[in-house]
């Protein structure tokens, strides 16, 4: 694998931005399509209304984005808080396109599913992709899940995608990629879907692209060490913290790839002809991140 870095300096305001690429499976043949991905918007966090009001700015900047829906990977609300829900429902009529949410560890499934979307794992195709919704986070917890019965069904979506020649994107709130210190080190552990799920990666590597979650914090941040496979954390749309994670990759004492960027934001995707391409989008500020992959 060869991977090149560099920095840029873009836009006349002289943002930074930092560029990596990537060799990943044979996907030249989807066409071009945008969409937009947030995370993490923690309504009711501190018990103030700061989260709502940038869910809110952040629902009148999508509604401008080209994207033609949005991803959202989890922690609707913050710590359960039930009277938050149909506060987000009221925020989320504003929006002009469809939105695909999963729950995450601060997400209760039974007031998701009451408030949000029923079933929580499920499936949607769009412009070649079949995208894979799964809840694998729970309250007592940092780390995550995956059940024998969601490996089952994950099996099956991709079998099917993969006899229409469909590619997939795998979105949940846990990474399953092992961490430690300078992240956060929460991940799904093998004894509960990790070995499960990368067993099931390598059957499907054809067709399956990149794995997308949140939980992190972290602005986008990721890795690409089990075979051609992307795992993506990323950033919160409500507060993003900063781990020193570009000096520890730097240091070699960190793997995988950061983007230097953590005020609160969201991404602006497109997918198709052969790449990937992630832009940082902070709430309120011109563009500044971005992380692209390329595959042929």
């Amino acid at each position: 694998m060869t991977i090149s870095r560099r920095s840029l300096l873009a836009g006349a305001a002289g943002c930074f931005a930092g560029l990596g690429t990537w060799r990943l499976p044979a996907a030249e043949g989807i066409e071009e399509f945008s969409f937009e991905i947030v995370s993490d918007t923690h309504l009711g966090r501190n018990d103030n209304i700061s989260a709502e009001r940038q869910w809110g700015g952040a629902i009148t900047e999508l509604n401008e984005a080209k994207g033609k829906f949005v991803l959202h990977l989890g922690d609707v609300v913050d710590g359960g808080r039930e009277p938050q829900y149909p506060i987000y429902a009221a925020a989320r009529k504003r929006l002009k396109k469809p939105i695909y949410e999963i729950p995450g560890n601060h997400d209760p499934h039974e007031l998701f599913e009451k408030h949000v979307r029923t079933p929580i794992d499920s499936a949607f195709d769009h412009g070649g992709v079949r995208f894979l919704l799964l809840g694998n986070a729970h309250r007592d917890s940092h780390d995550g899940f995956i059940t024998p019965e969601q490996i089952a069904w994950l099996d099956k979506q991709c079998g099917e995608a993969a006899a229409k020649d469909l590619r997939i994107i795998v979105c949940c709130h846990v990474p399953v990629h092992a961490n430690a210190h300078p992240d956060r080190g929460w991940f799904v552990q093998p004894a509960d879907g990790q070995t499960a799920f990368y067993e099931l990666a390598k059957r499907h590597a054809g067709h399956l692209l990149a794995c997308l979650h949140g939980h992190f914090h972290n602005g986008i941040r990721g890795w690409r060490d089990h075979g051609n496979l992307l795992e993506i954390l990323c950033p919160s749309v409500c507060y993003n913290q900063d781990r020193k994670l570009q000096e520890h990759i730097k240091s070699g004492s960190a793997k995988g790839f950061f983007v230097e960027e953590l005020r609160a934001g969201y991404l602006l995707a497109t997918l198709g002809k052969g790449r990937l391409t992630l832009r940082y989008k902070p709430l309120g500020a011109e563009l500044h991140g971005e992380y692209s992959a390329e595959w042929s």
